[in-house]
């Protein structure tokens, strides 16, 4: 049997289960180190199991979006849903991890009953590729009860409906003393455009210490700025920002999981939302990837957030995310912008 409960605080749903893990991977930057003997560190068995589990959703989000039957319900307004794949996913995801981690605490985005879940949403696999990889020195004895993690299970759900697919992703952050240590991105219709027959999917994985794995990194050329914003949650505040940054090239699309792997493959060289919306949920896995790989992900003020399991959920001063010369970016913010945000929490 699995247990779950749920805390509400200010508003703020959170949900807390116990945990569980699965992975592969394609490297992109590694650190030196070795192995440690005997069984793999709670960390590595928990990116492996969180790699395995969330190619599961993606398995989940294709399956439900196959049926034509994607259960659309508005949460707190047109541009803020929920289908039946962020549903099944999320219980698969938060079972699946809380089965083999029972002592984690996972807080999912999805506010959902307490009920039994069906055995074909569990995921037991790990990737045997990451079991492999040497845990960083600094997370080798890390236990259970000292380790969060934040999922969303469609990011890009509005995206999701209205068949821009390229925007969506599953996400799974770990977070450590409240900062994000490790990261697990799947896209589920990776490669979709290429038609019938097609390879859909695959998953990003990271560790702080360790690099990112499953992508090619890639810089913009140098000297060029393009800024990667929201698609649909745009206002005065956004659009002000955007500017200021003096950008030779705006790409506004949907999901911020989608929005870090644009900083990471070389298509945009700064994501900037001025505007509270996007959660820790949305925030914690893309941050420890893009932090592996060199880069950074703040507020607008430049200051990081927490990951720990009682902050607030809303990332309340924005987010502003850089591959390279983060502080030029933020040196860019207008003190309209900043004063208008406030400081985060």
């Amino acid at each position: 049997m699995w247990e779950t409960s749920l805390r509400l605080s200010s508003g703020d749903k959170l949900v807390l289960f116990k945990s569980s893990f699965s992975v592969p991977a394609l490297c992109v930057c590694v650190s030196s180190g070795s192995a440690m003997a005997g069984s793999p560190a709670l960390v590595m068995r928990l990116v492996a199991s969180a790699f395995s589990v969330a190619e599961r959703a993606g398995c989940i989000a294709r399956k439900v979006l196959h049926s034509g039957e994607l259960g659309i319900v508005e949460k707190t307004g047109a541009n803020d849903l929920q289908t039946m794949a962020d549903r099944l996913a999320q219980k698969s995801i938060c079972t699946s991890l809380s089965r083999n981690f029972p002592k984690i605490t996972i807080i999912g985005e999805e506010d959902l009953p307490q009920e039994a879940v069906e055995e074909d949403l569990i995921e037991n696999g790990q990737s045997e590729e990451i079991l492999q990889k040497p845990c960083p020195a600094e997370y080798r004895n890390l236990r259970e009860e000292e380790i969060v993690v934040w999922v969303d299970p469609l990011d890009g759900t509005k995206e999701y409906t209205e068949g821009l697919l390229d925007h969506v992703t599953v996400l799974i952050g770990i977070a450590y003393k409240g900062t994000a240590i490790a990261g697990v991105i799947n896209q589920p219709f990776f490669n979709y455009q290429a038609g019938p027959g097609a390879t859909l999917g695959r998953t990003l994985w990271g560790v702080l210490g360790l690099g990112a794995f499953g992508f090619q990194l890639q810089e913009v050329p140098e000297g060029r700025r393009i800024v990667t914003t929201t698609r649909s949650h745009s206002n005065k505040l956004v659009t002000d920002c955007v500017e200021a940054m003096e950008p030779h090239e705006v790409i506004r699309v949907g999901g911020a999981g989608n929005k870090i792997i644009q900083l990471v493959e070389g298509k945009a060289s700064a994501y900037v939302f001025a505007s509270p919306g996007c959660k820790k949920w949305d925030t914690c896995a893309p941050e420890a990837i893009l932090h592996a790989v060199g880069g950074k992900l703040t507020d607008i003020h430049g200051k990081t957030y927490s990951y720990d399991a009682d902050v607030k959920h809303m990332n309340s001063a924005g987010v502003l995310a850089t591959l390279r010369n983060h502080e030029y970016y933020a040196s860019r913010v207008p003190e309209s912008v900043r004063k208008a945000l406030g400081a985060s929490l």
